[in-house]
């Protein structure tokens, strides 16, 4: 039997009673002090034994002390009362553990002293009634975030999305409460607009996770970023072009409307520094790295510094092994740029293949759209697996309702890639996945529709990280 000391004075200490009252457990045994007897109904006589004295007297309190303890509860409404109290506690028991109602917000050295501020607890459970605001779990865990709830709305990126496709890592998805009842999800649970849902898994991720879900469109680049960041790396980029090039990703930056970077490395032609350089009048920020030490390290700092949610890259730098998997490794959606114009593209095209991977990003590709005012295509590649695909785009024809974007499914008996050879102009969305960072070389003999995106090359894509 497990002795537990409470220490009351006041109408917290005496409801704190009542509420341990009603808690069953058959391991716990109660001693409650108290200066001032109080009347308890259906008190559990055989878990409870009452006290009335001043707990401020060492004299009292010490007989009482000489039984041990595991835990002792102060809920007194008189600050010096609780410190003579935690000092008599200590002057007989230096390592017991004491848990204090603290309305003062006092100082505290002692380990084995924990304070319960009532500010902190009233203000963070009063935070969890407004709107658009994550609630935490504040008495399971660490009480850092670590379990939160979100609730699904109409519009959310996340709504009518399966469960198994949503990439989760360090964080997971563990209950639904669909219409005030408990849904216990699996791979194929999809999710629905007014879904509350139970998450569990880094705090700082859940915080991602949920303004991702909380997040409707207009709002790309985020959740990976804020900002657009034009690198160029003078050694890989065509000259001839390069003018052209930064023109078309200057209107990309002002579809997106979010501030941009321009980045240049191993700078050599003063005559495009120059130009570049005058973007400074158009609110640009230019950094030019003239040291060409670590350039990897500093592009992942950049990253960091410059909250980048897009980086843009002509089709030179993008198909150089290094630089792709660069960009890989920095888990930021790419705009690949070709030498076709930028504003004439009416069109997002997308592949689908045996994995769903599109679907994890279909979010991001309903907002780009919008964004971009594109429209939305799905080629189906017939010869291949169709059941992984009918999901995917059941899924986008879920969305498409939510958004109010119509979409086109085009079924293809001979590969997509042919046929989009053949329009004039558009943009391929892909799925940014660690084989994409293989050499070119190792796909020419595959069948993969990923991996012979450099077939499109001549086409303006861009590539998604499939996780936040």
């Amino acid at each position: 039997m497990k002795k537990i000391l409470i220490i009351s004075d006041g109408n917290i200490g005496s409801r704190f009673i009542e509420r341990v009252n009603q808690t069953y457990t058959s391991e716990n045994m109660y001693y409650v002090v108290e200066a001032k007897a109080r009347e308890y109904t259906d008190i559990n006589q055989a878990k409870f034994k009452f006290y009335e004295f001043d707990s401020t007297s060492l004299y009292k309190l010490s007989n009482l002390l000489k039984m041990e303890f595991i835990q002792v509860v102060i809920a007194m409404d008189n600050l010096i009362d609780v410190e003579n109290t935690i000092k008599n506690i200590r002057a007989m028991k230096k390592q017991l553990r004491v848990i204090v109602l603290d309305k003062w917000n006092i100082d505290n050295e002692d380990a084995n002293v924990v304070l319960v501020n009532t500010k902190e607890i009233l203000s963070s459970r009063l935070l969890d009634y407004l709107p658009n605001v994550p609630v935490i779990a504040q008495n399971v865990g660490i009480g850092e975030g670590e379990i939160m709830e979100v609730m699904v709305p109409f519009g959310s990126s996340f709504a009518y999305r399966h469960i198994g496709v949503i990439e989760q890592k360090n964080w997971r998805i563990v209950a639904i409460y669909r219409n005030r009842k408990l849904v216990m999800p699996s791979r194929r649970r999809m999710i629905q607009p007014n879904d509350l849902l139970v998450l569990v898994g880094d705090p700082i991720v859940l915080k991602s996770v949920y303004r991702a879900i909380k997040r409707e469109l207009g709002q790309f680049p985020e959740p990976f970023g804020s900002n657009l960041y034009l690198y160029i790396d003078m050694n890989t980029v065509n000259h001839t072009s390069l003018e052209e090039f930064v023109r078309r990703a200057i209107f990309a930056h002002k579809k997106f409307n979010h501030d941009l970077i321009v980045k240049i490395v191993n700078p050599s032609d003063i005559y495009i520094l120059q130009q570049i350089k005058n973007l400074r009048d158009l609110n640009v920020i230019v950094d030019i790295e003239y040291d060409s030490v670590n350039l990897k390290e500093k592009f992942f700092k950049d990253i960091k510094s410059y909250h980048v949610g897009l980086v843009i890259v002509s089709k030179e730098t993008f198909s150089s092994h290094n630089h792709r998997k660069m960009f890989y490794e920095a888990h930021i959606p790419v705009l690949k740029i070709s030498n076709r114009s930028f504003s004439k593209v009416k069109d997002a095209s997308l592949i689908l293949s045996d994995n769903r991977d599109l679907e994890k990003i279909s979010a991001n590709i309903f907002d780009i759209s919008e964004q971009l005012s594109l429209n939305i295509e799905l080629y189906n590649y017939l010869n291949e697996h169709q059941k992984d695909k009918e999901q995917v785009v059941e899924h986008y024809y879920n969305l498409s309702t939510i958004f109010s974007k119509s979409i086109k499914i085009f079924k293809e008996n001979e590969n997509p890639i042919r046929t989009l050879k053949q329009k004039e102009n558009f943009i391929q969305i892909l799925p940014f996945t660690h084989k994409l960072t293989k050499r070119r070389i190792l796909s020419l003999f595959s069948t993969d529709n990923e991996l012979l995106y450099h077939k499109l090359d001549d086409y303006h894509q861009i590539f998604i990280p499939v996780q936040l």
